[in-house]
């Protein structure tokens, strides 16, 4: 077995607000699910405004309240798994760039949302999860909603488009399906007026084509896993947001590298971060492509 030092933690964003129990719940568990340490971080942002002289006192408060915050994530995740190993990290620093930099070493970044509106979100120097979703070298988590567990089997929806990130997108959903003991809806959604030159039934036909091939070579590698291959019309964000509705989790890829505000994340990962109703996981392009 990896020592400690050598395994990846599951990265966990603990809010200046307080931690979110649903995210910290969600970071618990898997991290207690993969046999992971999980790092709890809070990064402290430069002052945006003059403070004539109380930076240091104004500095202080912040780092007390990150102590703070690190400490009541913490019991919360002792609490629901207890023997959990934990380390705390409190830096200086803007939040998305030290969780982006922490995701170097991290099997998974874990962030709660704080619903904040898309101007807010561009805005606030909190605002983690679109430039963390988008620059983070590892799969990203944000818990802005419950996993639902009440469906029979339970399953994760993972998006299918063709493009190296879906395919890096579908080896995490296998990968969490199996952990889960859940099944997989692998949903392609097409916009007719995309290939509006070709007849819908063989558009159908070929995109299912598509999906299949894309998901094939995972049934012997996760062979308790039960697919399901879905071709839908529509618009992506709408039919996943739909396909969400009763899902563990839904997963996507990202375009790749871009600025860091985060608007090469891409429409439909953005879209479902304030969409969805489950907790939704962007995975970055494979390390080894050439856009990534």
């Amino acid at each position: 077995m990896a020592s400690a030092s050598r395994r990846r933690p599951i990265v966990f964003g603990v809010d200046a607000r307080g931690p979110s129990l649903l995210a910290t719940s969600w970071a618990a568990d898997e991290a207690d699910r993969r046999r992971l340490p999980l790092l709890l971080v809070h990064a402290v942002p430069q002052p945006t405004t003059d403070l004539r002289g109380f930076e240091q006192r104004y500095r202080e408060e912040l780092h007390h309240n990150g102590r703070q915050m690190l400490d009541k994530a913490a019991a919360f995740a002792g609490e629901r798994r207890p023997g959990l190993e934990m380390t705390s990290s409190l830096v200086d620093g803007n939040p998305g760039q030290v969780l982006c930099r922490e995701s170097r070493q991290g099997e998974l970044v874990v962030l709660g949302s704080r619903r904040l509106s898309r101007a807010a979100e561009f805005l606030s120097a909190y605002s983690v999860t679109v430039p963390v979703s988008a620059q983070a070298s590892c799969p990203v988590v944000v818990v802005r909603e419950p996993e639902h567990i009440t469906q029979a089997p339970p399953y994760l929806v993972v998006g299918v488009d063709g493009s190296p990130s879906s395919a890096a997108a579908t080896d995490t959903a296998f990968d969490l399906a199996a952990r889960r003991g859940a099944a997989l809806r692998a949903i392609w959604v097409w916009q007719s007026q995309l290939i509006a030159r070709v007849d819908e039934q063989t558009a159908v036909q070929t995109l299912r084509r598509l999906l299949t091939e894309t998901t094939a070579g995972h049934a012997a590698r996760y062979p308790d896993v039960e697919v399901t291959h879905e071709v839908i019309r529509g618009h992506p964000v709408e039919e996943l947001t739909n396909a969400s509705r009763h899902a563990l989790a839904v997963v996507v890829g990202r375009r790749g590298h871009g600025g860091f505000t985060g608007m090469r994340l891409g429409s439909v990962p953005h879209g479902l971060l304030h969409h969805a109703h489950c907790p939704v996981v962007t995975v970055p392009w494979p390390a080894d492509h050439p856009s990534a």
